[in-house]
């Protein structure tokens, strides 16, 4: 992948993000993903069947998207040279969702501006997996700036660090894992072996990236306020409390996140009904307000940007 090739996608998904006629990757993905679920469940598999069962989709996934990705630019590449980076910047375009992200933020935004706390849990209900029936203001914010904070890293910096690293082929690769994390990488009795793999394969492909997009939010805050003792806060708070999440790699940017903006995030949140305590993360300089969804999402603008310019930089250095 070219330097221009990344420039082009990363402003296809700033206009165009993720528009439902196009057929994208992630939604065939996913259907596989419950297809095996289904046949999985229905099979009444042993633990040790299931955790088999859950190994072989998370290689296998990852790995046919991987080569799918590679076979679809090559076709292209034997046509002529134009189509071939044609397949790749359509391909990266689907690898990247900072256009989805932010769509999904500004919908809570304005409900919550209209005073709908109806509207706002179901809004918020699209970008969380938490219970969100009963959820007041503060909660309705706080989810949303924790899930902006974690989709800047693997829906925005994790794609971009591996189309860099490895192309088309193995952004999709990443995107598959992130795809069966997300669907089956859960702790409960339904997935607890299924998606045991998965779990952990998206673990380790984060790593990284959840650290870089860490390090650049405590870089966007000095950009952001013009205030260094902002940016050493972060980096303090990041320090301190990163590693304080259930999460390998969630903790680190939200961390970063919650010293940019001087709040306290994590705390109780409920899953099917039931509380689930989670280590809070920064200190209460100053409440959870409206006004810090708009905050959140001005630092994934600029931690976004920089890791794209980087990027881009990066490619140009290396391919010319």
């Amino acid at each position: 992948m070219t330097g221009g090739e990344l420039a082009v996608a990363c402003v296809l998904d700033a206009a165009v993000g993720d528009p439902r006629w196009f057929p994208h990757p992630v939604r065939w993905m996913g259907s596989l993903v419950n297809w095996c679920d289904r046949r999985v469940y229905q099979l009444l598999l042993s633990p040790a069947k299931q955790r088999m069962a859950g190994v072989l989709l998370a290689v296998a996934l990852p790995a046919g998207a991987y080569a799918a990705g590679a076979l679809l630019i090559w076709l292209g590449s034997s046509i002529g040279p134009l189509w071939g980076s044609l397949v790749t910047v359509l391909l990266a375009w689907t690898t990247l969702a900072a256009r989805d992200l932010i769509d999904h933020v500004v919908s809570v935004q304005r409900a919550l501006q209209s005073v709908s706390l109806t509207e706002a849990r179901s809004a918020v209900a699209k970008i969380v997996g938490r219970d969100t029936e009963e959820m007041a203001e503060s909660d309705i914010v706080r989810a949303t700036v924790e899930t902006i904070a974690e989709s800047t890293a693997d829906g925005i910096i994790a794609p971009l660090f591996y189309l860099i690293l490895g192309g088309v082929p193995l952004a999709l690769a990443y995107k598959a894992v992130s795809t069966l994390d997300s669907m089956i990488g859960h702790v409960d009795d339904r997935y607890r072996w299924f998606g045991w793999a998965s779990a952990r394969l998206d673990d380790v492909a984060n790593f990284l990236p959840a650290r870089i997009t860490a390090l650049l939010l405590v870089l966007s805050a000095g950009i952001v306020s013009r205030s260094w003792p902002a940016m050493q806060r972060a980096w303090q708070i990041l320090l301190r409390d990163g590693g304080q999440h259930p999460s390998p790699n969630s903790g680190r940017p939200e961390a970063a996140m919650a010293g940019a903006l001087g709040v306290q995030l994590g705390g109780v949140n409920h899953y099917d009904g039931l509380p689930i305590e989670r280590p809070c993360l920064g200190d209460p300089v100053q409440p959870l307000t409206r006004a810090h969804i708009g905050m959140a999402l001005t630092l994934m603008l600029w931690t976004s940007l920089t890791g794209v310019l980087l990027g881009i930089g990066w490619l140009l250095m290396v391919k010319g």
